[in-house]
């Protein structure tokens, strides 16, 4: 009888994934001979071959397919298993695995890790950061307890949990500062600095401006707000940047922010988890954590550009501009 074990099925899985060995060893944080000798010893057992080996590419065999499938589902319930025993211990501790969009992590996850570790000390916190169908992904795979992304998703595999609304503002050059604000339409006809494809948050400002994914954009694809920031300031153009990404992104750049009319754009943020985890008591308290954490934050924000803002007299003389003025 052939035995087949848990670490074989994350092999071939990590690998049905990645198509590549190396980076299916890296995401097993094995060694590249190691993870090829475990697949090929399943596939000298089982008497089939599970991937077809080409010169530019690894990809399942038809019966692979169907293997892998299988795979996951187990690798899934074992992960739930898991979950089920962490969910009968009293409290929240052991392993929380947090998975997070780049346009939230930044600013939100300092606050928000200094406040769970505080109120819950058995808590081992992972954090992943990346795209929102990574996160989806890695999720649904049951490599993710949770994830914080931008809603709505409309996945019935998920529980969603709106937990606060956060507005967009205006970063354009300092010297502009004193002009209108434009509104959304004059955004089309100027050039709007994005993140690159697969952001929520470039589709959420293309939005904004009625653009469609298909028109063509002269501009900057930035693989994160501190690089449009930064464009910004070198006067390359201007773009959208979440409320609470102010404080940390524009403390370097020549740059102004203004307020849009309302109704300003915005996004709602929010936890999704698994509709099946035996975790969803748990997690519920998380999320509030989460929505505290980030209220927090925003009162902080505000108490600070409040501080800061110059009087009436030194404004003139220094001819500067409240960064939070429209």
């Amino acid at each position: 009888m052939t035995q087949i074990t848990l670490k074989q099925l994350r092999y071939v899985e990590a690998l049905a994934r990645q198509k590549h060995f190396g980076r299916a060893a890296e995401t097993c944080a094995v060694s590249q001979p190691a993870l090829s000798m475990k697949i090929k010893e399943l596939e000298d057992s089982l008497g089939i071959a599970l991937f077809e080996r080409g010169p530019r590419a690894i990809r399942p065999t038809p019966l692979g397919e169907a293997f892998v499938a299988r795979a996951s589902d187990i690798l899934r319930a074992v992960e739930e298993l898991n979950d089920l025993a962490r969910a009968a211990r009293s409290g929240l501790s052991g392993r929380l695995r947090i998975g997070i969009i780049p346009t939230i992590a930044p600013y939100l996850l300092p606050e928000l890790v200094g406040n769970l570790t505080r109120l819950y000390p058995g808590l081992d916190i992972h954090v992943r950061e990346t795209l929102t169908p990574g996160l989806i992904q890695e999720l649904a795979d049951g490599k993710l307890d949770t994830a914080i992304v931008a809603l709505p998703l409309s996945e019935s595999a998920f529980t969603e949990v709106a937990l606060f609304e956060e507005n967009f503002v205006l970063v354009r050059p300092q010297k502009d500062a004193g002009q209108p604000v434009p509104h959304a339409e004059a955004l089309r006809e100027m050039r709007l600095l994005l993140l690159e494809e697969g952001h929520c948050f470039r589709d959420q400002a293309l939005s904004f401006c009625s653009i469609t994914a298909s028109q063509p954009k002269e501009g900057l694809d930035g693989s994160t707000l501190s690089t449009l920031v930064q464009m910004v300031g070198a006067g390359i153009g201007v773009t959208l940047i979440p409320e609470m990404a102010v404080s940390v992104e524009t403390r370097s750049a020549p740059v102004a922010i203004a307020r849009f009319k309302a109704p300003e754009p915005s996004r709602t943020v929010g936890m999704i988890w698994r509709r099946s985890s035996p975790l969803a008591p748990q997690l519920t308290k998380v999320a509030e954590v989460v929505r505290q954490s980030a209220h927090s934050l925003k009162a902080r924000d505000k108490r600070e550009a409040y501080a800061s803002r110059p009087t009436p007299v030194a404004k003139a003389a220094a001819s500067l501009s409240n960064p939070f003025s429209s």
